[in-house]
């Protein structure tokens, strides 16, 4: 028979029992709570759309064409300068030094061969015309006394010696005049009209390309520079920079397509005549001269573009003109995708056809067959709305 201080004991022990079991219960429930709040979160997938797709809701407004193939000969397109060809550059020199009392032309004008350019004040001229008045006066003494010589001669007066001497002094008398004389008219004047002046003369037909002289200034007998440059301009070089890499598709005597950028509606003709031996080391190019006649039109310093066509057969993508549209410098065109939506791509565009100014060449990006919208700034306004 149990009492009851035995029962009292077994009351606590199982009270004390469920306690324990409650709080490890409750442990096991908070440790599970914190493994849980240290989890990531899942990952969740956000779809970026793409800036260069494009929905419309009638696509059948936006027609299209299919882009298509055309050989072409590779070509090689680069710029450069006019320039004179140095070749028919000729200095205006002058024979006399002196003073500049009249300058009739100037720097960029326009001359003709024979053209009055400038009038020198020479002490050259006064003493040649001093020494040719000496020499035409010992000229006439010589000339009066071979006569009397001669004269002699015929009446036994005098021996054969003294007539051969007479004549061989009126013989160096003509010569020391005519050559007074040819010193004169080298200089520019007249030995029968003395003056203190020389006047120059334009040698050649041309454009003064440099001046060197003004009013009132000093100039020497074949000094350095000349007082001006004459240029004949019929014939002018264009002188281009190609880079290595692109050397070996110019040769000499190819023939070269050339366009000013004041006149691109001009396309003239010229023909490679040299190839730079050096190349610059710092942007690693060749100098090319092509040789063009002048029109007329071509002024030294114009900026030009030269086109080299080659030998090799390419093939170019063609597409109409207006497919392309040109945006911050670069070239787009509008393709179709599935659905009623358009993709815009970045393409190379080309020149247009010469012979079909509706339509232009993509150099890449585009392959032939591909189908683009025939009209892309069209479309690009009403995507843009």
């Amino acid at each position: 028979m149990r009492t009851p201080s035995k029962i009292f004991g077994l009351f606590l022990a199982a009270t004390g029992i469920s306690a324990l079991l409650s709080l490890s219960g409750c442990g096991k429930v908070s440790a599970q709570a914190d493994a849980s709040a240290g989890d990531p979160p899942p990952a969740k997938i956000a779809e970026v759309a793409d800036p260069a797709l494009f929905t419309v809701e009638h696509p059948d407004q936006f027609p299209l064409a299919a882009a298509t193939a055309r050989p072409a000969s590779s070509e090689l397109v680069v710029t450069g300068t006019i320039t004179p060809d140095v070749s028919r550059n000729v200095p205006v020199v002058s024979l006399a030094s002196g003073r500049v009392e009249g300058i009739h032309a100037r720097l960029g004008d326009t001359v003709t061969k024979g053209q009055l350019l400038l009038t020198v004040r020479s002490d050259d001229v006064a003493n040649g015309y001093s020494t040719y008045r000496m020499a035409a006066a010992d000229e006439i003494l010589a000339r009066n006394q071979y006569a009397r010589a001669k004269d002699l001669y015929e009446h036994g007066a005098i021996a054969l010696n003294d007539l051969e001497v007479a004549q061989d002094v009126e013989d160096k008398a003509k010569v020391v005049l005519e050559t007074a004389s040819e010193h004169l008219r080298l200089l520019g004047n007249d030995p029968d009209k003395p003056a203190g002046m020389v006047d120059i003369f334009a040698p050649v037909s041309g454009v003064i390309t440099d001046q060197q002289v003004t009013n009132s200034a000093g100039i020497q007998a074949f000094n350095t520079p000349s007082p001006f440059t004459i240029s004949d301009l019929s014939t002018v070089w264009v002188v281009c920079d190609v880079y290595e890499n692109d050397l070996a598709g110019v040769h000499i005597g190819d023939t070269a397509e050339i366009t000013l950028n004041a006149y691109p509606d001009h396309v003239l003709k010229g023909r490679v005549s040299n190839i730079g031996a050096m190349l610059d080391s710092s942007i690693r190019t060749a100098k090319v001269r092509i040789e063009v006649p002048n029109p007329g039109f071509m002024r030294l310093g114009m900026f030009v573009r030269a086109t080299f066509r080659g030998q090799t057969s390419e093939i170019h993508t063609v597409v109409p003109a207006s497919a392309v549209l040109r945006m911050h410098d670069r070239d787009f065109v509008y393709v179709p995708e599935s659905g009623n939506r358009f993709r815009r791509i970045e393409v190379v565009g080309g020149d247009l056809l010469p012979d079909n100014t509706s339509l232009q060449e993509v150099r890449s990006g585009l392959k032939a067959g591909q189908q683009v919208v025939t009209n892309a700034l069209v479309l690009d306004h009403v995507l843009a709305q």
